[in-house]
């Protein structure tokens, strides 16, 4: 791969994480870069089409990752339902370890992860599609399978909720030290994602709300 092209896939990352994505200008990206409008162009054509290529390349791998360790835990089960946890894991053990492995990097993509979840638009929806549509549905079918109790609406809802806990971790982990008044520390993945599993598991096995045409009764 091209060292300008990955010089402006990192400087975008950056730039995209930190100020958002209307905010940032191809200007600005090619003057952190090093490079010119011209390689922006030659290596991408559009500034979507750049957006999107920073994601793939950070995804492509991450999402192979969690497929592979969801594999591991639906091949443990045999002909059982997958442990809840086992799936969870393999949901978030992979974003929030690529996080600490990439240094900085990884900080900058990982709160990029947690902001493609809340931006508008028909191109965040395609992203969302391309690189997560896989990843939803075996994702659902295992949670589905471990816990066939419950109502497929239900499950959704709770797997709604479950992608927002990421998210926002993702996000905001920087703020986590100041929120916590320094009782937690985001550098402690393991602690993290063993904490994140367990809050999602049991929200994911709470009983069913009692709910009427109004809403909760």
């Amino acid at each position: 791969m091209s060292l300008t092209r990955d010089r402006i896939l990192d400087a975008a990352e950056r730039l995209f994480a930190e100020e958002g994505f209307d905010a940032t200008s191809i200007r600005s990206i090619t003057e952190s870069a090093g490079a010119n409008l011209a390689s922006v162009n030659y290596y991408f054509q559009s500034k979507d089409a750049l957006i999107q290529a920073v994601f793939s390349r950070r995804l492509g791998p991450l999402n192979q990752r969690r497929l592979a360790m969801l594999a591991a835990v639906e091949e443990s089960s045999g002909d059982g339902p997958p442990q809840v946890e086992g799936v969870l894991r393999a949901l978030f053990e992979p974003p929030f370890r690529m996080s600490s492995t990439l240094h900085g990097k990884g900080r900058s993509f990982a709160c990029l992860l947690g902001r493609v979840f809340a931006e508008p638009g028909d191109l965040f929806a395609r992203i969302v599609e391309e690189q997560f549509g896989e990843i939803r549905q075996r994702f659902v079918a295992a949670l589905r399978r471990a816990l066939p109790e419950l109502p497929d609406v239900e499950l959704m809802w709770r797997v709604h909720f479950l992608i927002g806990t990421m998210a926002h971790t993702l996000t905001a982990i920087d703020h986590v030290p100041a929120i916590s008044g320094g009782l937690c520390d985001p550098r402690d993945v393991d602690g993290m994602v063993e904490r994140m599993i367990g809050f999602a598991a049991a929200g994911l096995r709470a009983p069913l709300p009692a709910l009427s045409k109004g809403g909760l009764e």
